[in-house]
């Protein structure tokens, strides 16, 4: 490892909203300087102005790395460019942060692991539902309704405008099951704590507005080694149904846990960034039947005190980075269960585009 610094100089690549929440992050902690902040557009004039306006800007990312030579890189680009960044930071004896998907491909994925590992630097891949505390108890709570489990789980996006361009963009490398799916994926593999071993995934492209490879709406369904099973849902657009977006509901054999985000889950919610992580209240159903097969349990409802904002997981997410690399925590378990649930997001992927369903 190289030498311990108490204070990391992140260069920021990328100035959407992960970026410019991730980059909030870094102005406001103890710990970390920013040394740059790079984007092809105004994006980043728009973020220096909302940090104050004191960091140096840069177009070109590599002349950003050669120039500010920092001892960590934020990565909030889209995903076809997330492996040749990454890979050039870890080169350049920085730590990376890097968004979701961690690559456009397994390949990609595997070969950006391998160059943290090479260079001895830490690799944090923005799975953010693992800082947030209510999914953390949602999660536990699933585990306690015995197995096989039944999960379900949608998040669909009614997007218009900036953010419609943003999906547009993010739909030319991949789709919403695997951009998205990934994160739920992830969730299923914790709750299971079982192996996936066959998948079946649909797909239906909405619109002409987009490559005439790849679909705006994705359903799959993953089956898992004990007998679990579960489906997650992902559709962008203008012309997606706000009716039953936010689903986030796990049945086992001793009841059910249910997500009841009322105000996440309103009209005109869809596409706003902090209804995506919220919980508002879980609810606990249990089996358990009397001598007359009525439910001799009450449903419970669990009071969730601490509920992060987006900004605030992002800030979550970068205080466990610090960590990291001050601590030198070994970060080689989440990045297998990044690269694990790409792999099964891109089997997914495959189901749609063959029409068969893919064994793992």
């Amino acid at each position: 490892m190289s030498k311990v610094i108490k204070t990391i100089r992140v260069l920021v690549v990328g100035c959407g909203n992960m970026g410019s929440s991730h980059a909030t992050a870094y102005h406001s902690l103890n710990g970390f300087e920013i040394c740059g902040i790079v984007s092809t557009g105004d994006s980043k004039v728009v973020l220096n102005e909302k940090l104050g306006g004191v960091y140096s800007l840069f177009e070109d990312y590599y002349e950003a790395l050669e120039k500010t030579k920092p001892d960590a890189v934020c990565i909030s680009t889209y995903p076809n460019t997330h492996e040749a960044f990454a890979i050039k930071a870890l080169e350049n004896d920085a730590h990376v942060f890097i968004e979701k998907p961690l690559a456009d491909s397994v390949e990609g994925s595997q070969r950006v692991a391998e160059a943290a590992k090479k260079f001895g630097k830490k690799l944090l891949v923005g799975y953010i539902l693992r800082y947030h505390p209510s999914w953390e108890r949602f999660i536990a709570l699933s585990r306690d309704m015995g197995k096989p489990l039944v999960m379900r789980m949608n998040l669909n996006q009614q997007s218009q405008g900036a953010k419609w361009t943003v999906h547009r963009n993010l739909m030319k490398s991949l789709s919403p099951i695997v951009d998205c799916g990934v994160h739920y994926i992830d969730v299923m593999c914790q709750m299971t704590h079982s192996k996936p071993v066959q998948v079946n995934a649909i797909g239906a492209r909405l619109t002409d507005d987009i490559p005439e490879d790849n679909y705006n709406y994705g359903q799959l369904q993953i089956r898992f080694e004990d007998g679990s099973v579960g489906w997650y849902e992902a559709g962008w657009g203008p012309m997606m149904s706000e009716t039953a977006f936010f689903v986030k509901d796990v049945i086992g054999p001793k009841g059910s846990v249910s997500i009841v985000a009322k105000e996440a889950g309103a009209s005109g919610k869809s596409d706003h960034v902090d209804a995506h992580t919220k919980t508002e209240s879980i609810k606990v159903h249990y089996a358990d039947l009397d001598g007359e097969n009525k439910f001799s349990r009450l449903d419970s409802w669990v009071d969730l005190t601490d509920e992060p904002d987006h900004q605030e997981l992002c800030n979550r997410e970068q205080r466990y980075f610090l960590k990291a690399i001050l601590e030198d925590i070994d970060l080689t378990r989440p990045t297998e269960d990044a690269i694990n649930s790409l792999k099964i997001a891109f089997a997914c992927d495959e189901s749609v585009k063959t029409g068969r369903i893919v064994q793992l």
